[in-house]
């Protein structure tokens, strides 16, 4: 494993007792960090063949910012060929941004060829329950596929793709579109959390010791507090109790040193038992958040291959 100079990392405070001021404070230090160049040695350099910028969308009483990757050309010699869509959310909960993605989702749009928009969403805080994040990832996808043309994207052709908190955001829009008549062509679930209810700390591989960076106990019991209000059902944003028929087929990646492990394999059997087509991996010795730490996580190369070809499979369709 490679060793990488973090000295410019904001210390960790005590997730346990940390107040509204001193999360946004060490958010602000850890979101700058991450975006930092610094950084790129763990997150990797993004494709030369991608064109990344920020763009915002103005959705219903809010402007949201996203990141969008394009391919430099598309493949075909036709800028206005319309592409597959990805949606991508991020992880991380109450800390995080698109651009510590940069790696993965970069290789998508060029070699898919697809234009991937990455929801900077609203982050976990005491004054901002998880269902801000689900509306925002929800939002972006129904405004993007609603200004297909705009976009230059084909609206028959959209797959969801989230991590960690990210990949519970994208498993509830692959739900919702479902609902909603929106005909998914895929989604891909890496290292998801997909149960914030009363039996989230219930599985085995929470109480397993996996040394996966940032994600342990204390920090999994204050995203529980923050995703879900005193006095939510968490069932009701926690896809592994919602109805899973007629969902779109599903990739589901688990690294094996990870305490939501369990939450992945879970998914991934409720999902089959549902009708649904799932390709299911584990990566074992890989942990939490490994698919946007190349630098660090051997493992993410072949996982990032394996997200490559199942949805070039999905959007060839």
């Amino acid at each position: 494993m490679n060793e990488i100079n973090t000295a410019a990392r904001p210390l960790a405070p005590d997730f346990a007792a940390i107040t509204r001021e001193e999360l946004l404070a060490y958010r602000d230090a850890e979101n700058r960090f991450r975006a930092s160049p610094e950084m790129r040695a763990i997150t990797g350099e993004p494709h030369q063949d991608a064109v990344i910028t920020w763009q915002q969308i103005a959705l219903p009483g809010r402007d949201l910012p996203v990141r969008v990757y394009r391919p430099r050309s598309t493949g075909d010699g036709d800028p206005g060929t319309a592409l597959p869509l990805v949606i991508h959310v991020h992880g991380g909960g109450f800390v995080g941004t698109a651009v510590q993605c940069d790696w993965t989702n970069s290789h998508l749009a060029a070699r898919l060829p697809a234009v991937v928009v990455s929801v900077e969403h609203r982050l976990l805080a005491h004054d901002s329950p998880l269902a801000n994040a689900v509306d925002d990832g929800w939002d972006v996808l129904d405004h993007v596929v609603r200004h297909a043309v705009r976009w230059g994207i084909d609206p028959a052709r959209v797959a969801v793709f989230g991590e960690s908190c990210g990949g519970l955001i994208s498993a509830l829009a692959a739900i919702r579109a479902r609902d909603t008549g929106l005909d998914l062509a895929a989604q891909v679930l890496v290292n998801p959390a997909v149960d914030v209810s009363e039996t989230m700390f219930d599985y085995p591989s929470i109480a397993e010791p996996t040394d996966s960076p940032g994600l342990n106990l204390p920090t999994l019991r204050l995203f529980q507090r923050l995703a879900i209000p005193t006095g939510t059902d968490g069932r009701v944003l926690s896809p592994l109790y919602a109805n899973l028929d007629r969902l779109a087929p599903a990739l589901v990646v688990v690294p094996t040193r990870d305490p939501v492990a369990d939450h992945g394999r879970c998914y991934a059997e409720f999902l089959r038992a549902a009708g649904t087509d799932v390709q299911y991996t584990e990566y074992p010795d890989a942990r939490h958040g490994f698919l946007a730490m190349p630098g660090v996580e051997p493992q993410a190369e072949p996982a990032q291959s394996e997200v490559l070809a199942f949805l070039r499979a999905a959007l060839a369709k």
